[in-house]
C-alpha cells in the first residue's frame, strides 16, 4: 500500500515529504494508520545527527493511532484497536524486563530504525529501504510496526492527546515520578521547559514538590512552564542560573534538578544546583559524541547523585494508561500542552517553530 511519510535523505537538510510504498504486515507485526504525531526535539535531533540514524529514516516517534490490520501470531490487539506507539521494543522476558526496566530491554540486537527481523517494511520509488525512526515512524500516514511496542488504551481518549504520552509526557513525568521518585515538599529545578521540561514540571506537581523553579533562556518557555506549575522562573540568558536556583534554596540548592536539553554545559549545571546528597536527572539526549566532566574528589565528598532517565524509566503498558487516568482526573494538563496544530507538509516549518521556541508542543494531525 502507499503512504505518504516525512523521510530525513540528508542531515542537517530540509526533511522530505513524499509517498512510499509500505509493505504489509509479518509475523507479530501490525499496520496502524496514524491519527497524530508531535514534533519532539528527537526527531529534529535525527535529522542533525545528534541521534545518528544512517539516512533515509522515516521520523516521529510520538504518537497514536488506530490498528488496520494485524499479522500472523498477534496477540491481544485486533482490527479497531486505539493504540499509542511506544518507542521501545521490549521482551518483557529478560532481566532487565524482570526487573521493571523494559525500557533497557537488551533482548533485540538490531542495528537502528529496521524491524526486528532486520528488515524494512517502506520503500521510496526507487526501490529503497527508508528506516523507521524508533522502529515506528509516527510522522507517517500508516506505519507497520511491532506489536511489542503497541500501549492499547481506551478508545474514548482523544488521540492528539494520547500521542503525547508517547513520548513528551512520559519522559518528563516518568524522570520525576520513577526515575527519581521525588518526594512531597521538595525543591526542585528544571533545566529546559520544551515541551519535555514542562512535563517534568507536572510531574513535580503531582510529587507535591513544594517550590518548582524553571531555567530556560527564553521567556515564552518561562511563561509556558508558569502556567504548567513552575513557582520560579530563571532567565538563564540574563542572570547565572547555578547562583540563582542557589539565591531561591537559601543558598543550599535544589533537592532534585532535572537536565532535559541534552548539553554537557547545562548538565554540569544541574549537577552544581543541587543540594550536598541531592540527585541530578539528566534526560536531555546529548549528541552522542559528547561529554562533560565533575570534579571526583567533589563527586564523593558531597554525596550528590547523577542518575540517567531514559523515558522515564516507564511500563508504557502500565504507565501510559496511568496518565491518560491522571488527564482524566484533571491532574494532568494535555490540552494545554498542544500549542500549534500542522499537516504533514509543514513538518519543516513545525521543527523551525520548536526551534524558536514558539511552542508548548507541535502535533501533526492526519485526516
Amino acid at each position: 500500500m502507499k503512504t505518504r511519510a516525512a523521510v530525513m535523505y540528508e542531515h542537517n537538510q530540509p526533511v522530505v515529504v513524499e509517498e512510499l510504498e509500505l509493505d504489509d504486515p509479518k509475523e507479530n507485526e501490525v499496520l496502524v494508520r496514524t491519527a497524530a504525531s508531535g514534533v519532539c526535539h528527537s526527531d529534529l535531533s535525527v535529522v542533525t545527527g545528534t541521534i545518528y540514524y544512517d539516512a533515509a529514516v522515516a521520523l516521529g516517534h510520538e504518537g497514536a493511532g488506530v490498528i488496520e490490520h494485524v499479522g500472523r501470531n498477534v496477540t491481544g490487539f485486533q482490527p479497531g484497536d486505539t493504540v499509542i506507539l511506544s518507542f521501545v521494543s521490549y521482551c518483557g522476558n529478560c532481566r532487565m524486563c524482570q526487573m521493571e526496566r523494559v525500557c533497557l530491554c537488551q533482548t533485540y540486537d538490531v542495528p537502528r530504525g529496521f524491524l526486528l527481523d532486520g528488515t524494512y517494511r517502506l520503500h521510496n520509488s526507487s526501490g529503497d529501504g527508508i528506516l523507521q525512526m524508533a522502529r515506528i515512524a509516527t510522522m507517517s500516514e500508516y506505519m507497520v510496526v511491532p506489536e511489542q511496542n503497541l500501549v492499547k488504551i481506551d478508545p474514548h481518549y482523544s488521540l492528539e492527546k494520547a500521542a503525547l504520552v508517547g513520548c513528551g509526557v512520559t519522559t518528563g513525568v516518568g524522570a520525576v515520578l520513577n526515575t527519581a521518585k521525588v518526594e512531597p515538599g521538595s525543591t526542585v529545578a528544571v533545566i529546559g521547559t520544551g515541551g519535555v521540561g514542562l512535563n517534568a514540571i507536572q510531574g513535580a506537581v503531582l510529587a507535591q514538590a513544594e517550590r518548582i523553579i524553571a531555567v530556560d533562556i527564553a521567556e515564552k518557555k518561562l511563561n509556558f512552564a508558569k502556567n504548567f506549575g513552575a513557582t520560579d522562573v530563571v532567565n538563564a540568558a540574563e542572570t547565572d542560573p547555578v547562583e540563582a536556583v542557589r539565591e531561591l534554596t537559601d543558598g543550599l540548592g535544589v533537592d532534585y534538578a532535572f537536565e532535559v536539553i541534552g548539553n554537557p554545559k547545562t548538565i554540569v549545571q544541574a549537577y552544581d544546583m543541587v543540594r550536598p546528597a541531592g540527585s541530578a536527572v539528566i534526560v536531555g539526549i546529548a549528541h552522542h559524541a559528547s561529554e562533560f566532566s565533575i570534579p571526583a574528589q567533589r563527586f564523593v565528598s558531597s554525596e550528590k547523585r547523577l542518575i540517567g532517565s531514559f523515558y522515564g524509566s516507564c511500563q508504557p503498558r502500565v504507565d501510559m494508561p496511568k496518565l491518560l487516568n491522571l488527564y482524566t482526573e484533571g491532574k494532568l494538563k494535555l490540552d494545554e500542552l498542544i500549542s500549534r496544530h500542522y499537516r504533514l507538509e509543514q513538518i519543516n516549518e513545525a521543527f523551525a517553530d520548536m526551534e524558536a521556541g514558539e511552542n508548548a508542543r507541535g502535533v501533526i494531525v492526519f485526516n
